[in-house]
């Protein structure tokens, strides 16, 4: 048109011949090339606003070459484009992309019938391309921070054509580690309602990618931590991830709850870990009541509580086994009571000073889950009883082959639960566990100080001492400001150990 205007300028400066008639006159040719202009801008609107191009059969080789050109380059801004383009060319790609698990059923089949298998098409392979490709770290990153609806549409369209198995496990994986590091991501900002507002109740981009089951079960790395970065995230992260976790478990106890679920067993045994660094406060006098070690464990046994509540919405299923054997199929109920044991066990390595034992052991761990009615509807009453069966049964091992992991959850045991029987109403939950500790305190304590010091040692917490002599165990608390001057004892009798004709004392005494 440029051309066409200036061959038209010097045609009439040089005034050379020109059509005659009514047909094509200057103004209609005038009036074409304009048009054409017209024409020209529309169809740049067009094609660039209103309708782009999207990914499909014509341009799969060159689509995907100039993204492949743009995520080697890696310039963040460049990435921030070319993902929230990537948006809407989501829909072709799910459709053309391979689904693994269909296509292997295929080629079984064909295999059978001495078939050859089938290649697919090149915009499904530029299309499976092409979902590896945004894998990359860097446009997950750019994705996360300036485009989630590309990662919003990627799951949602897979949840609604029911492709599971198209090849999105690294990019799955790459967009959870990289919210969980942006603290501006979605993952923070879709929190509870009443601090997130409207996106915190419709959690649009977490229910997208972890609402449905079926397919956070198939992709398999939806909800996988990266080994080093695990290690890093504070309990504001942890927080995050265990409210998409919790999203999950809801799906999952609705739609599949007796199928062995890897993604969410694997889920609680990262969660379990945030709290396996609590030895680190041991010993630490001048710890605060909330940093992050301990923040982290709270937030452990709020996602505990979370998912024993789940469970109490779906109701308990009449066949399910209170005793599991080794053999015998595990469910949640089980993995939830060996994650609470494995708490315990972690919390049991704080050991001093007094207050900080206390608080770590009863306060956070013991009185959130046990006693006072905590975790009392169908399906936390069947938890605790497996926990308590997973404590009594470690217990009753140190008779036969002394440990320190029974050990240490003796000490716990006798810190938190104490060493009198009282009556009342708030401890029902634990008064058995509590008679069957102090049992065999009583029977086994002294033997196992007089063959291994070392290990009997270890079943007592700071303000807990053994009276070799007298036969007691002792528990000392120190004197409390403006109430009372002087320390008060509590003592615990016990048996003399195989072999000893003394004398234990009577029962336990209080003075």
């Amino acid at each position: 048109m440029g051309v066409l205007t200036l061959l038209t300028d010097l045609w009439r400066a040089q005034e050379w011949l020109f059509p005659q008639g009514n047909i094509l006159t200057p103004a209609t040719w005038q009036g074409i090339l304009g048009g054409l202009f017209l024409l020209t801008f529309l169809a740049w609107v067009w094609f660039a606003f209103i309708r782009p191009p999207i990914y499909g059969r014509m341009n799969a080789e060159r689509y995907g070459t100039i993204l492949y050109r743009i995520i080697l380059e890696g310039s963040p801004s460049e990435l921030a484009v070319i993902a929230d383009e990537l948006t809407r060319s989501v829909k072709s790609l799910i459709r053309h992309a391979t689904d693994l698990g269909k296509f292997e059923s295929l080629q079984v089949h064909d295999a059978d019938e001495n078939k050859p298998q089938r290649n697919p098409p090149k915009v499904t392979e530029h299309a499976d391309f092409i979902l590896q490709l945004i894998s990359d770290k860097r446009f997950c990153r750019a994705t996360v921070d300036s485009s989630p609806g590309t990662a919003l549409a990627v799951f949602h369209e897979m949840a609604k054509t029911n492709k599971h198995g198209v090849q999105v496990e690294i990019f799955a994986k790459n967009i959870l580690n990289e919210a969980l590091v942006n603290r501006n991501s979605f993952l923070f900002h879709e929190a509870e309602g009443y601090e997130s507002g409207l996106m915190g109740y419709h959690k649009p981009v977490s229910q997208a990618m972890f609402s449905n089951y079926r397919m956070v079960e198939t992709i398999g790395t939806l909800l996988d931590l990266d080994v080093l970065g695990r290690r890093k995230l504070d309990s504001a992260q942890w927080e995050a991830y265990c409210r998409v976790v919790l999203i999950t478990f809801r799906d999952y106890v609705e739609t599949g709850f007796w199928s062995h679920s890897f993604v969410l067993h694997q889920a609680m045994r990262y969660i379990r870990s945030a709290a396996s660094d609590l030895y680190k406060i041991n010993g630490v006098t001048n710890s605060g009541w909330n940093d992050d070690i301990q923040d982290r464990l709270r937030v452990v046994v709020e996602f505990i509580n979370d998912a024993v509540e789940i469970l109490d919405k779906k109701g308990v299923p009449y066949h399910l086994q209170l005793r599991v054997r080794e053999k015998d199929h595990k469910t949640f109920y089980d993995h939830l009571a060996s994650m609470i044991f494995e708490v315990i066990f972690s919390a049991s390595a704080v050991r001093s000073p007094a207050g900080l034992c206390w608080h770590i052991q009863h306060n956070a761990v013991w009185e959130s889950l046990f006693n006072f009615y905590r975790l009392d509807g169908a399906a936390g009453k069947i938890v605790k009883f497996k926990v308590r069966r997973l404590i009594y049964d470690e217990v009753t091992l140190m008779k036969s082959i002394p440990n320190f992991k029974g050990a240490r959850i003796i000490g716990f045991c006798l810190n938190v639960m104490g060493l009198t029987v009282r009556e009342g109403d708030y401890n029902q939950d634990s008064k058995a566990l509590k008679k069957a500790v102090l049992s065999w305190t009583k029977k086994n304590y002294a033997g196992l100080h007089s063959c291994n010091p070392y290990m009997a040692e270890k079943c007592l917490v700071d303000g807990m001492a053994y009276d070799e002599e007298n036969l007691k165990l002792v528990k000392t608390y120190d004197p409390l400001k403006g109430l009372r001057r002087e320390p008060n004892y509590v003592y615990f009798n016990v048996d003399p150990p195989p072999g000893n004709d003394g004398q234990s004392g009577n029962a336990e005494t209080r003075k």
